[in-house]
């Protein structure tokens, strides 16, 4: 007899109809693990590179590290977490050495008259990843624009126009998703520099970690609720210093090497479906180019048919470039973004082999990294020593492989409330409380900024000139004499300073402008169980520790319903603006780099965690805070002394673009090889080809048709510019193509694209291209 569903499912339910509840309940939960519609997530990323010529580099304040050419492009890569009514963080992570409080400023300013008050210095956090190898001059302080000849607003508009751009897409991209936190060890990507100053510390405090420098990494993982994943933020304590002080091209260093490839991989895995192999770097354009039939004697028949072309006018110089980077994306869907962000890395080191003498090859001096006395002799080696090229991607790779086992077993996800609190604080004059052994209290103060002797001295990454030593607390006579020439630091400056004997008085020094800043801005934001705190500068290893702990103390005392010991707090260092290092009270002692670049005095670190737990109390009880300071905007006190690019010139019969060396006729390469050819050229400066590319290799595909493989953002093409001296015209770009081992067998060439300058100031791009080659 036949049953209805109705009359069945009211007297005695079947035990399918409840399998079935069952199965949905629990896909629904499956899908609610992978969405949390609490939150909005959005991720942007735009090209900051700059000026890839005449230009000093930021990081090592070397005078000759002028930039000529690319290693690989830089980003500012941005997430912005919404809750769907209330509050929301930005957080950008730049490939730049730091933070700059002048282009804090801008951006927000852009940001105020697109989207009024939404986005403002309160929920905006902007950090640097410490490369060393990024162009100069956007810092707004006297101190930190002497080697670049002062301001270049030519590097300063391309951060402030790629951060704005990467806050708009990520702002466009807001969608309901969710987040995951994951945390992992990576014992090889980083050493002390300066173990005799962490050696300082106490040996209790010591003894309660395993290293000397941290080895965690904490990484964030977004899915987007119909999309999936969509990005992955990470920090994680190493310098960017394994490009080294002579190196001329621009470069992300090891972190934007890590995000390179962290992009690459996803993009892979998407397209292919692929795992990562134990002994691969994920490339730009896997999926770009069919594999093709290795004839290799029609393949040097077709590629002598194209020889080198003269230079031509070029009239859209952008869709070749733009092609190879949209060709592995998938339409409509949110382009994945992956940053690499710097924490608590003041004494950490990239350069893990330790730190050797040039001269005799044995290890420096433990206590002044010294070589028979003498500081730059003593230079610390990377893992590809004595390759720095090969040291960056290593110690890129290392951080990537982790971040892409953390991000595959990400599972904890992030929920609660999206919080922040900022605040201006003059640093040249904070009281702070300290208890001392006896449990009373005493008040103590910050200084003015003061640089102390061995900060001329450098570090073993890059040591610095004369006769300076790190570890120096007395300093000598001569460059006392020298020093007192621009600021004789007053008695009261040199007890406060005290025991750095002080070279440099920046705090007090105002001719032309302000040479260091004293108000600085301290920030939390908050995610959930995530806490991130902005630091305006270089913290050590057991600086950052104690930071942590503090604010973790705060939070977990003040609400344990909200806060328990899965709270994870992160250092986000170098971030809204610069001071330099912060060490703590016992490192200051010892007078190495660090404790000589920390500005404010042996009591700096205190000051911050006296500060920052104000900042978590004001979390916990829902107040708002406030100063009534304000940095000071500098911009219309710069001075530059960069000349400016007047005209650009070829000999007689050449044109720009014509090649100067060409690729060997009717060679042929094997994947491994290099492959170099050279152009008549124009300054870079002319047009900064943003989120385009002065180099390109293509692909023959038939027997007419080049396709763009490689560009100047891809780690095995490197665009080296060139000019006879300072004052000619005449320029030339090498571009070097070393051939990947996954790269296809076929036909290629090198193309590139360029833009000259006119007698009266008008601006033509050109392009050329090299004969084609065979790979094999």
């Amino acid at each position: 007899m036949e049953r209805s569903f109705f009359s069945v499912s009211v007297r005695r339910p079947i035990p399918a109809l409840w399998q079935w509840i069952a199965l949905i309940l629990l896909l629904e939960r499956i899908r609610s693990v992978y969405s949390d519609s609490n939150y909005l997530i959005g991720l942007g990323s735009y090209d900051i590179t700059g000026p890839a010529a005449d230009v000093n580099m930021m990081g090592y304040a070397n005078t000759e590290q002028i930039a000529s050419g690319l290693h690989f492009r830089l980003r500012a890569r941005t997430f912005i977490v919404a809750e769907p009514q209330g509050n929301r963080v930005v957080f950008v992570n730049l490939d730049a050495c730091m933070a700059s409080q002048l282009v804090t400023v801008k951006v927000i300013e852009r940001l105020k008259v697109r989207y009024g008050d939404l986005y403002t210095e309160n929920n905006v956090a902007i950090s640097g990843i410490h490369t060393h190898a990024g162009p100069g001059g956007y810092l707004q302080y006297v101190t930190y624009i002497i080697t670049s000849l002062g301001f270049v607003r030519q590097s300063f508009d391309a951060i402030v126009d790629g951060i704005e751009k990467s806050i708009i897409q990520a702002h466009e991209n807001l969608r309901p998703g969710s987040i995951f936190v994951n945390k992992g060890e990576i014992l090889d990507a980083g050493i002390n520099r300066s173990p005799s100053a962490y050696l300082n510390n106490p040996a209790t405090e010591r003894s309660k970690y395993k290293y000397d420098v941290d080895k965690e990494m904490t990484l964030l993982k977004f899915v987007d609720e119909e999309w999936g994943p969509v990005g992955s933020f990470n920090w994680f304590a190493t310098h960017g210093t394994s490009m080294s002080r002579t190196n001329s091209l621009v470069s992300g260093d090891n972190k934007g090497a890590a995000a390179r490839f962290m992009e690459d991989w996803f993009n892979k895995k998407i397209v292919e479906g692929d795992s990562l192999e134990e002994d691969e770097v994920p490339r730009r354009i896997s999926n770009i180019i069919p594999d093709i039939q290795d004839n290799h004697h029609e393949l040097l028949e077709l590629a002598a048919s194209f020889q080198s072309p003269s230079g031509q006018p070029a009239t859209n110089i952008m869709s070749a470039s733009k092609r190879v980077r949209s060709a592995i994306r998938q339409a409509e869907k949110p382009t994945f973004v992956s940053a690499f962000c710097q924490t608590n890395c003041g004494d950490v080191s990239p350069n893990v082999l330790g730190a050797f003498c040039i001269d005799t090859g044995l290890p420096c001096d433990f206590n002044q990294s010294t070589c028979g006395g003498k500081n730059e002799l003593c230079y610390g080696r990377g893992p590809g020593y004595p390759d720095e090229f090969e040291s960056t991607r290593i110690i890129g790779e290392r951080q990537f492989r982790k971040a892409v086992d953390l991000f595959n077993d990400a599972s904890e996800q992030l929920k609660g409330k999206v919080d922040y609190r900022h605040i201006y604080l003059d640093f040249s004059k904070l009281e702070v409380t300290l208890s001392n052994r006896t449990g009373a209290s005493e008040v103590v103060k910050t200084c003015p900024a003061a640089m102390g002797f061995a900060f001329a001295a450098g570090t073993t990454d890059g040591p610095g000139a004369f006769d300076f030593k790190q570890g120096d607390d007395h300093g000598n006579p001569f460059w006392r004499l020298v020093r007192d020439l621009l600021k004789t630091p007053g008695q009261e400056q040199i007890d406060c300073q005290h025991p750095k004997p002080i070279l440099l008085d920046t705090g007090e020094m105002k001719q032309p402008y302000d040479w260091a800043p004293s108000i600085l801005p301290i920030q939390i934001l908050r995610v959930g169980q995530l806490v991130i705190l902005s630091v305006p500068g270089e913290f050590t290893t057991m600086a950052g520790r104690r930071l942590r702990d503090a604010v973790k103390s705060v939070l977990i005392s003040g609400d344990p319903r909200q806060f328990n010991d899965n709270v994870h707090v992160v250092i986000a260092g170098l971030t809204n603006t610069y001071s330099q290092y912060i060490t703590t009270f016992e490192e200051y002692e010892v007078q190495r780099y660090e404790g000589a670049s920390t500005l404010f005095g042996p009591h700096t670190l205190s000051a911050y965690i006296q500060e920052f737990k104000k900042l978590a109390a004001a979390i916990l009880s829902g107040q708002s805070v406030e100063s009534g300071l304000q940095p000071p905007d500098l911009l219309n006190k710069q001075i530059s002394l960069l000349t400016p690019v007047v005209v650009d010139g070829t000999p007689a019969g050449v044109k720009f673009g014509d090649i100067a060396t060409d690729v060997p006729k009717n060679s042929t390469f094997k994947r491994g090889g290099l492959v170099k050819a050279e152009f008549w050229s124009a300054c870079p400066r002319n047009d900064l080809m943003s989120e385009g590319t002065f180099a390109l290799v293509e692909m023959l595909q038939g027997t007419d048709t080049w396709v763009p493989a490689y560009d100047d953002d891809d780690f095995c093409l490197r665009y080296i510019w060139s000019r006879p001296s300072k004052l000619s015209t005449r320029s030339r770009a090498t571009i070097e193509w070393r051939i990947p081992s996954y790269a296809t067998p076929g036909v290629y060439r090198i193309s590139h694209f360029g833009a000259a300058k006119g007698m009266l100031g008008s601006i033509r791009h050109f392009t050329g291209s090299s004969s084609a080659f065979v790979v094999s």
